[in-house]
């Protein structure tokens, strides 16, 4: 299952409980098998008196998690060209149910979310109560590049962040430090990637009986004025009005448009997000000018549902697992877009994508924000 657990006891009566995803080859990408295992044990540890607090972080130095295992969804998506495979119905439900409980988990969960924190792992970051962030730190959302789209609340959290930068975040696959992470309310602490044995010390020192908060916030805080001389420069916020303005247009060909112009541009940022779109998959683009447009009254609980039939959807259409060929499995890094360009796609295509691919009741009609 590539997931470990430990108990570890407090001074006080109490147990740490600590999730450490383990499939570092993988760069701890998110699979099914995990999905379970974590919902199994989380669920238990939020019912016991005795667990006081849960740490989710991840083996080796390079990820937390660098997204979902999509290898194998692509590959029952070949096995069912047109179809939805069963295996995608049951990972994106048991996916989105884990992930909306966490974010309603009734005990302290702090993520340590170091190294690569992309797609299913920025997710699963999301859902914790205290996200901490590392100078390792590189969160992204980079489905844009494999023909699937932001998922796992990215509909909710992207949205939130201010002005144009969740659609630029989006459509440019662009790479998120913790001086970022922090900025736009991504992350809540920033430490030291060789802090973490000082913060599992210093949580087992707590006494969760009495003033709990008070001490965890005096940990953390603590914690962090030593490690904040390393805090990167941002990156986004500082560029917030040059995206703004370039991405404050009617349509999505347009915006694809607008970035598309600045691959000669002086700042490299800017144009690294013009490069990623010469190979970016077009109706990708407009699934995350679609879902950010129909997302930001929605509750998290609407938001899953609404992404639960995007991602089915994605699995019926042939863009996801030509993008997983291309990337991960051959890496040509030269997919075949079935829609190659950005102004050519039906908008039948796009509105399909949002169109539910059962009969009856949503399966994930029981979700709930309380």
């Amino acid at each position: 299952m590539n997931v470990l657990f430990e108990e570890r006891p407090s001074r006080h009566g109490f147990r740490l409980g600590i999730a450490t995803l383990d499939a570092e080859k993988s760069l701890n990408a998110v699979s099914l098998p995990m999905i379970e295992a974590l919902d199994h044990r989380l669920h238990a540890w939020q019912d016991d008196p005795e667990i006081a607090c849960v740490v989710l972080r991840a083996s080796g130095s390079k990820a937390f998690s660098a997204g979902g295992d999509v290898r194998q969804l692509a590959e029952a998506c070949r096995a069912h060209p047109g179809e939805v495979p069963p295996l995608a119905r049951r990972f994106f439900a048991d996916e989105y149910r884990l992930y909306q409980r966490l974010h309603h988990y009734r005990k302290p969960l702090l993520c340590w979310a170091h190294g690569y924190v992309m797609g299913g792992g920025l997710g699963l970051m999301q859902s914790a109560s205290l996200r901490i962030v590392t100078p390792s730190s590189r969160l992204a959302m980079p489905e844009i590049g494999i023909g699937l789209y932001p998922d796992v609340g990215a509909s909710w959290f992207l949205n939130r962040l201010p002005g144009k930068l969740g659609l630029f975040v989006g459509l440019s696959a662009c790479q998120l430090n913790a001086r970022d992470a922090l900025d736009l309310d991504l992350a809540d602490r920033f430490l030291l990637d060789s802090q973490q044995d000082a913060l599992l010390h210093g949580l087992v020192q707590i006494n969760w009986a009495e003033q709990a908060d008070s001490q965890l916030h005096s940990l953390l805080q603590a914690l962090e004025d030593e490690a904040l001389a390393q805090r990167p420069s941002a990156q986004l916020l500082p560029r917030r009005e040059r995206i703004d303005r370039l991405l404050d247009v009617a349509d999505l060909p347009a915006a694809w448009q607008a970035l598309s112009t600045l691959k000669d541009d002086s700042d490299p940022l800017l144009a690294r997000a013009a490069a990623t779109l010469d190979s970016a998959c077009p109706l990708t683009a407009h699934l995350i000018w679609e879902q950010l447009r129909r997302a930001p009254y929605l509750a998290l609980a609407d938001v899953f549902r609404m992404e639960y039939t995007m991602s089915l959807n994605c699995c019926r259409h042939p863009e996801f697992a030509e993008g997983v060929r291309a990337r991960l499995i051959d890496k040509d890094n030269q997919p075949r877009w079935h829609w190659p360009e950005v102004t050519s796609i039906p908008a039948a295509a796009i509105a399909a994508h949002f169109s539910p691919t059962w009969e009856g009741e949503h399966p994930l009609a029981d979700l709930s924000d309380r």
